[in-house]
């Protein structure tokens, strides 16, 4: 496990809320650069991690442990890989969203803004669709919505249109083809990084269909957790962490309080803390992305 490929964040606040139990089956749903596998296992006697990543350079990159199941796969099939390694019921999951440090580093991926590369931004890279179908297929409806909805983007449809047009003079190929167009939207000229950020973050998120993936998983963690069972769940931009928050307060996507007839709300996750938990100020130095993390930590109800 190399511990350059990505630092991990919140690393003992996430792992010390599992309370790990020596001989527990736990799951740690974005194994990437296996920082937080390797605090789980060091804690782990007789229990088993199962690992996911869709990423082979986080599969090629992996920890060699007897009771660590690495699997190369979306998260989003945690049950089915759960009852083929007979790993049923968990004790606890964390999951560490978002992109990698090392996936953001290796320019030749196409996640990063600030080097050249071909569009593409893809975290299985034997998935079909890349930035390239994202930004020179799309009609002006759906890539407006990808720029509104995935990178909350108040200029969205002027800003599709430009590319419409840019791609019919010529296909679309590079990072930096890409940029040229869309800083010149940017509302602010001194925040003209954070507007590319939130451009490039839509495209990713629609290639590699993050939101739908994590709306499959956290519907499935009821089925899968032990009562006092615990998860742990790191995000980095709004659209994730409201998922979070959402049903871990009241058991369902949109936030919405559920109460039966006599008026009790049954959820099946408690948060504990009530709040989020962010990182310290000395971890924000050492690793300027845990800025922008958040942590939250909930138990598996009865019932």
């Amino acid at each position: 496990m190399n511990n350059q490929y990505h630092t991990p964040v919140l690393l003992k606040e996430s792992v010390s809320a599992l309370s790990i139990q020596t001989g527990g089956n736990y799951v740690d749903a974005t194994y990437g650069g296996g920082g937080h596998s390797k605090e789980i296992l060091d804690s782990l006697e007789k229990g088993k991690l199962l690992a996911f990543d869709q990423d082979a350079d986080a599969i090629a990159n992996r920890r060699e442990n007897e009771q660590l199941i690495l699997v190369k796969a979306n998260f989003s099939h945690l049950k089915r890989f759960l009852s083929y390694y007979d790993m049923l019921p968990i004790d606890g999951l964390l999951a560490d969203l978002g992109i990698s440090s090392h996936q953001i580093d290796m320019a030749p991926r196409g996640f990063s803004f600030r080097e050249e590369a071909d569009l593409d931004m893809r975290m299985n890279q034997n998935a079909k669709k890349s930035a390239w179908e994202v930004v020179n297929t799309y009609s002006i409806e759906d890539l407006a919505e990808v720029f509104k909805k995935y990178g909350e983007i108040k200029n969205a449809y002027p800003l599709a249109k430009r590319i419409i047009l840019e791609r019919s003079i010529s296909t679309l190929k590079t990072t930096k083809q890409l940029k040229q167009i869309v800083e010149n939207f940017a509302p602010h000229k001194n925040r003209t990084n954070k507007y590319l950020s939130q451009v490039f973050q839509a495209i990713r998120i629609e290639v590699n269909q993050e939101i739908a993936a994590l709306e499959i998983l956290l519907k499935q963690l009821p089925e899968v957790l032990k009562v006092g069972g615990k998860i742990a769940f790191i995000s980095y931009h709004s659209l994730e962490d409201r998922l979070v928050k959402n049903f871990i307060n009241t058991g369902n996507l949109d936030g919405e309080i559920v109460k039966d007839a006599f008026g009790l709300q049954h959820r099946p996750f408690t948060p504990n803390p009530k709040k989020m938990i962010v990182a310290s100020q000395e971890e924000i130095l050492t690793n300027p992305r845990s800025r922008s993390a958040k942590l939250r930590i909930a138990t598996r109800n009865e019932g």
